[in-house]
């Protein structure tokens, strides 16, 4: 078993893990304050996490009742792992509703986690800019959005970068740390200590639609709605990729994404698709937006997808459905969006559940070659 390919590909897992965790290490900077605009999924979710990671987080958004469901969650979430009461109410107590913003003015580190807007981005990171210290690290959440296009309203664009988790942030390890051409290296070493500081892993990548982990998942989610669009029941196609190792069908990962970002983002990230699946934008049109609305692909009656009989999985569809993610990471690798080979495959593993077994997309895709 020591000796087997599946043993061979976990150890190298494992120091790829490794690599990613002396990212940051250079850093002597202690981040103590964060402030987070956006108190939706995501925005809400970096801020519950970075309380839960010790640090006291201002969370602005436009009102009180849109911060509210976030401290809800945060609340429910922290509830679920912390026994301790006492304890319970000081991470609760670090995490701290800022409607008017005031505390972008004493944070270390400052996120931007809005609405996928180009224009709105902008307008809002050059308001944080006029206030935040002149050391503070102002970083952009953005999943889709080039950080040179969102950096062009500073007085200082260099000081921008991308911090971009991935959803659930709760669970998901891996942290894109985003350069554009120019950036100010400081700020890259602080943003990445950062991420390390909250017990994430950070992955140095450039500017690009998508960065590495999304820019994969683009056209993987797409092929596997064309494959819908065909015929496929949804469970059938979800089925094929869970017997190939993934975590979670391509289907269903839509839902979770959300069937609106979907729509949003696909084109910048899939490139190819002059229109969207006709699955895809029929759900959307009729509101059906994935697991948020309760309804997308599945029906979601408790929370959780209700899927009917996956069938036979027919030969080849698991192949065909994973091909564009294995091209999609190696013309990464040639672009230079990420350093290396062995850290593409991290960042997909860490950051897809790519089948660890495999040792990862361009591991994988090598075996397969010789």
């Amino acid at each position: 078993m020591v000796r087997s390919p599946t043993a061979r590909n976990l150890l190298r897992v494992f120091f790829l893990q490794e690599r990613l965790k002396n990212f940051g290490k250079a850093s002597s900077d202690t981040v103590r304050r964060v402030h987070v605009v956006g108190a939706g999924v995501m925005g809400g979710d970096i801020a519950a996490w970075c309380t839960l990671r010790g640090l006291t987080v201002t969370l602005q958004d436009q009102g009180m009742a849109r911060i509210a469901p976030a401290l809800q969650r945060a609340y429910a979430a922290w509830s679920q792992r912390i026994r301790d009461k006492r304890e319970l109410r000081n991470v609760m107590d670090r995490l701290i509703p800022d409607p008017e913003g005031h505390g972008a003015r004493q944070a270390d580190v400052v996120i931007e986690a809005i609405f996928e807007d180009l224009d709105a981005k902008r307008a809002l990171l050059a308001k944080l800019e006029a206030v935040i210290k002149a050391d503070a690290v102002l970083a952009t959440n953005t999943s889709s959005l080039r950080i040179e296009d969102l950096s062009t309203v500073l007085a200082r664009p260099q000081r921008l970068i991308g911090i971009h988790f991935l959803n659930p942030v709760a669970k998901m390890p891996l942290v894109e740390v985003v350069a554009a051409p120019g950036a100010d290296p400081e700020m890259l070493q602080r943003g990445t200590a950062f991420v390390k500081q909250i017990d994430r892993l950070p992955l140095p990548v450039k500017s690009a639609p998508g960065f590495l982990v999304n820019a994969v998942l683009g056209p993987y989610m797409l092929e596997a709605m064309r494959a819908v669009d065909e015929g496929f029941s949804a469970a059938t196609v979800d089925e094929a990729m869970l017997a190939f190792g993934m975590p979670m069908g391509p289907i269903e990962l839509v839902d979770m994404v959300g069937l609106d970002v979907a729509m949003a983002a696909g084109k910048s990230l899939a490139e190819a698709a002059a229109e969207p699946p006709k699955c895809l934008l029929e759900r959307f049109n009729a509101g059906h937006l994935g697991r948020k609305t309760g309804r997308g692909f599945y029906d979601y009656p408790a929370g959780r997808p209700a899927k009917g009989p996956a069938g036979t999985v027919p030969a080849g569809l698991s192949a065909r459905l994973v091909k564009p993610l294995l091209d999609r990471t190696q013309q990464l690798v040639s672009d230079g969006i990420v350093a290396d080979a062995d850290l593409a495959d991290a960042g997909v593993i860490f950051g897809t559940g790519f089948a660890p077994f495999t040792g990862g997309p361009m591991n994988y895709v090598k075996g397969h070659q010789a």
